[in-house]
């Protein structure tokens, strides 16, 4: 039976090292793309859907220095359905046998989804489709950060303060550093914002800005 799937376009969230020229091919696909600091991943299909674009030398130097599983911990910790990219060809730095217990691990220990492909443009088609797919196809949100198991109340708000544009981890600590609690971030000038170390006027310019602009339900269609 042939179901009617309403169409529209998938918001993907990128991090912020994504260069201008992805973002702008997954724009001529069809997709929203917003930029972001991101914790963990490189975009965001859904609400469960985290994407790790490495390219084969990278895959192979994350290996050997042991990023490459700390990252698939903190995948597995936020999202359902973490999925693992390798771009290119291998540089041979490793051995055929390493590599593959590593393909094993990353598919039986930590249940993610593993997929190559032969350059960035052909990852992108990739991570196109499955936002589509989660959003369009099976009505899953996007969620605009991470949402991390175990929270301690300081992480919380951290979280809070980190999903403003521009504001990272650090900048984060900084600001909950200074006003110590939300409420007092909230009613703060941007005058008092900007004076907080690493935070600067662009970034509290735009913070104030979403503290007082008013929510809109046709601006976050879900």
């Amino acid at each position: 039976m042939e179901v009617e799937i309403e169409v529209k376009k998938p918001l993907i969230i990128a991090d912020v090292r994504e260069n201008k020229e992805a973002l702008k091919y997954l724009e001529e696909l069809g997709a929203v793309v917003r930029v972001k600091q991101l914790e963990v991943g490189d975009f965001l299909c859904s609400q469960r859907v985290a994407v790790e674009r490495k390219r084969f030398a990278d895959f192979e130097n994350s290996i050997i220095d042991g990023r490459l599983f700390k990252q698939l911990k903190a995948l597995c910790e936020n999202y359902e359905r973490p999925v693992v990219v390798v771009e290119g060809k291998g540089e041979g730095r490793i051995s055929r046998e390493a590599l593959l217990g590593a393909y094993g691990s990353i598919i039986a220990d930590y249940g993610a989804s593993l997929l190559f492909t032969q350059d960035i443009k052909e990852t992108l088609e990739i991570v196109y489709g499955i936002a589509k797919h989660e959003q369009c196809a099976k009505k899953q949100p996007l969620r605009v950060f991470a949402r991390k198991k175990a929270l301690t109340p300081s992480q919380q708000i951290r979280g809070i303060v980190e999903s403003f544009p521009l504001i990272g981890p650090k900048t984060a600590q900084q600001i909950m550093l200074h006003f110590g609690t939300l409420g007092n971030l909230f009613s703060a000038s941007e005058k008092e914002i900007a004076g907080v170390r690493g935070v600067g006027k662009k970034r509290a310019k735009l913070l104030v800005r979403l503290l007082k602009y008013g929510y809109k339900k046709e601006e976050d269609e879900i």
